[in-house]
């Protein structure tokens, strides 16, 4: 699977992958909670460069990755492609191309907690709240070594 650069047209395909992986896997948000979170997630997605993608055979993205100063910011992908490589395919590419080091991931987010474990990260510390002063606690992860 090849990783691609994301380009402006692929932002709206982005944040559907976005809405449904977290409809996918973050079952403690309410739905309230993801509304809150859309309005940030589009500036975000508008704002955050670079970011990488998975393309599927029409070209669009599945699965996308974004990294600054070491630590992955995002990684998401949508449910339709979950358990095929796409994540593994973008930690590895983050690790080796973009230098990364470190994730942060909730807490209450179990399957992320896992796949970032198998992916050789450990715990280094925890927060009560997320960075927007949520009460979502989040595991600090890192590679050993790095």
């Amino acid at each position: 699977m090849p990783v691609d650069k994301v380009n402006e047209n692929d932002l709206p395909r982005l944040f559907d992958v976005w809405e449904q992986s977290v409809r996918a896997t973050h079952d403690f948000l309410s739905e309230e909670g993801i509304r809150d979170l859309i309005p940030l997630v589009r500036r975000i997605l508008q704002t955050f460069a670079p970011l990488y993608c998975l393309r599927d055979t029409a070209n669009q993205p599945f699965a996308f990755i974004g990294v600054a100063d070491g630590n992955i910011e995002m990684l998401f992908v949508h449910p339709a492609h979950r358990g095929g490589g796409a994540g593994r395919t973008l930690i590895h590419f983050a690790v080796s191309h973009l230098n990364a080091t470190k994730v942060d991931v909730n807490e209450q987010n179990h399957q992320a907690v896992g796949f970032y474990a198998r992916m050789g990260f450990r715990m280094v510390g925890r927060s009560e709240k997320d960075p927007f002063g949520q009460p979502y606690p989040l595991l600090h992860l890192a590679l050993p070594g790095k």
